[in-house]
């Protein structure tokens, strides 16, 4: 039984090991992040109990809202065991707007949710200063998230992260796949490197093959091999925005889990088929380091990685030309990589002999 001085103990939330005081300081903290992605609609301030948006005063006349959500998977982990917490927040909001910017919606505003075991506010500054590092490149706001201090749920050190997202688009201005047409173009954007996906078999194939980590990296002895593993999901917002908004683009695919043999297809149309060519694009050199690790066969690369191409356009024949150029502008890299043909709704990813260190001419099919 317990001694009457236990029976007597005074409990406090702090004895439990949640720190409101903390919590408090990281929200007086995070406020001028937050200001700091301020846009016409919102003021970006933090503190009530949501966050508020003026969709006229972003200009908008008869909107339609997209709303996505997201996390950054194992990606986490590395961040957390290599104190690369700086920038992490930058790919939460990159796979958020990303899903909105292929649905043609604006990213309008943000809010993130942060779960802990004990609350670092040193870390969670970090964190958060991405996040609003984020929110400022793809230009939505900040207005709100979610600070979760839990003992007991996480080990030391380790954190969490999920995002929110809500955009518009004018009605009748959505993509939605109902214009790709057999003949189409498919253009690639590039990609930063791994983005936000796959990272299981990439922490698995580190821990089985001893990388170090904190060394130069095999095929670039200028960086080290973390640094190439953490680098940001990009974000396509501002690039393409103008593109959608002016009618150029029959449909988008952010290229995440399940790689090009399983993105693609999701905006196509029954009765067409995505035909992509392997040899277009150089494969990135991070990614041939990958396969080669792993021994991975092409078509599992194919439906696990972005393999360098980040998000894909369907584009009109007489289009494609003309808005490669255009983006290149804008300050993508970009690739004619295939064309919508008609079939059975899916996608098939070709390469020749040598290509993706093929053995032989390949194929991978996925049907939708």
């Amino acid at each position: 039984m317990a001694s009457e001085t236990d029976s007597n103990e005074s409990y406090s939330y702090a004895k439990a090991g949640v720190n409101i005081a903390a919590g408090n300081a990281l929200v007086k903290a995070i406020g001028p992040l937050a200001r700091a992605t301020a846009r016409p609609g919102a003021d970006a301030e933090l503190g009530g109990f949501g966050g508020f948006f003026d969709l006229r005063a972003a200009g908008y006349k008869d909107p339609l809202l997209v709303a996505g959500n997201d996390g950054v998977g194992t990606k986490v982990k590395l961040a957390i065991d290599h104190d690369r917490h700086d920038r992490i927040g930058i790919d939460l909001v990159a796979m958020c707007v990303n899903d909105l910017i292929v649905q043609g919606a604006e990213p309008l505003f943000f809010l993130d949710y942060f779960a802990t075991g004990r609350l670092d506010n040193g870390v969670a500054e970090r964190v958060i200063a991405g996040i609003a590092e984020g929110c400022r490149i793809a230009g939505c706001a900040l207005i709100g998230g979610e600070t979760a201090e839990m003992p007991g749920m996480y080990a030391d050190g380790d954190y969490d992260l999920a995002g929110f997202c809500v955009g518009a688009v004018e009605r009748g201005e959505q993509l939605t796949g109902d214009r790709v047409a057999a003949g189409d173009v498919l253009l690639g954007l590039a990609s930063s490197g791994v983005h936000s996906n796959g990272y299981s078999l990439v922490r698995r194939l580190a821990a089985d093959k001893g990388w170090k980590l904190d060394r130069p990296a095999l095929f670039d002895m200028e960086r080290l091999l973390i640094d190439h593993l953490i680098e940001p999901t990009r974000i396509y917002v501002k690039s393409l925005l103008p593109f959608i908004r002016a009618g150029r683009i029959h449909a988008l695919a952010h290229i995440t889990g399940g790689g090009l043999l399983e993105n693609v297809p999701r905006v196509l149309p029954k009765g067409l088929h995505a035909r992509i060519d392997a040899d277009a694009w150089e494969q990135p050199r991070l990614m041939a380091f990958l396969q080669a690790q792993g021994n991975i066969e092409p078509g599992e690369m194919a439906r696990t990685f972005n393999c360098g191409i980040g998000m894909v356009l369907a584009v009109a024949p007489d289009e494609a030309a003309t808005l490669a150029a255009d983006l290149a502008a804008a300050g993508e890299t970009v690739f004619t990589i295939g064309e919508i043909v008609p079939g059975e709704r899916g996608c098939t990813v070709t390469g020749s002999d040598e290509t993706w260190s093929a053995r032989a001419a390949w194929e991978a099919v996925h049907l939708a």
